[in-house]
């Protein structure tokens, strides 16, 4: 199912510009997939080469998560969502944001075909604003500062950008509380995968 979802994807006349150019959609799905990261749309980067988070911010947000690339990039581990599959252009400021109907057409199937979804990790404002409808009222910095509410199956980050530097320089608790409840949260729901041993010793 889950290739036959991604093939409508392709086909989907919305897309048409984008495979007539021969990019393909950047995600990543797989039946086994414990953790889910929604994020906001692959950059240039990302759609040229096809391997999402590929920059620093991936680096970065690597490094938040407590896992090594070859975990990162493991799809039965992993499942990658951005709000949109593909590249949604230049803006007057920067990229344009995720197209509004992508997520909403197309993650509700896609998330239907991994049962074993444990954690969701929430990567900025669009990935906020669309899977905790509850904190509309609040700014991304009150959302992510009440991690807590929404533990133990979702976690709202900001984005780890490097433009996001003054950002952390004014909250430091999220250094000092956020990051570490995240890797606590990621290897509880991955230990069983990363260190096989613990299912024979208990540990």
């Amino acid at each position: 199912m889950l290739q036959r979802i991604r093939e409508e994807i392709i086909a989907d006349p919305a897309n048409r510009a984008s495979t007539a150019a021969g990019l393909q959609p950047i995600y990543a799905a797989h039946p086994a997939a414990r953790i889910v990261l929604i994020g906001q749309a692959p950059g240039t980067r990302a759609q040229c080469s096809g391997i999402p988070w590929n920059d620093q911010s991936g680096v970065t947000l690597r490094r938040w998560l407590g896992v090594t690339d070859d975990q990162f990039y493991d799809p039965t581990l992993f499942a990658i969502l951005p709000m949109d599959f593909y590249y949604p252009g230049k803006g007057a400021h920067g990229d344009l944001p995720p197209r509004p109907d992508v997520a909403p057409r197309w993650h509700p199937r896609l998330l239907a075909e991994l049962p074993h979804v444990r954690l969701t990790v929430l990567i900025g404002r669009h990935a906020r604003k669309h899977y905790l409808p509850g904190s509309a009222g609040a700014n991304l910095t009150d959302t992510v500062r009440a991690f807590r509410d929404h533990l133990p199956d979702r976690m709202p980050l900001v984005h780890p950008s490097p433009l996001n530097f003054r950002w952390h320089t004014r909250n430091p608790w999220f250094a000092e509380e956020v990051i570490p409840a995240l890797r606590a949260r990621v290897h509880a729901v991955l230990r069983p995968d990363i260190d096989p041993a613990d299912r024979e010793t208990g540990g």
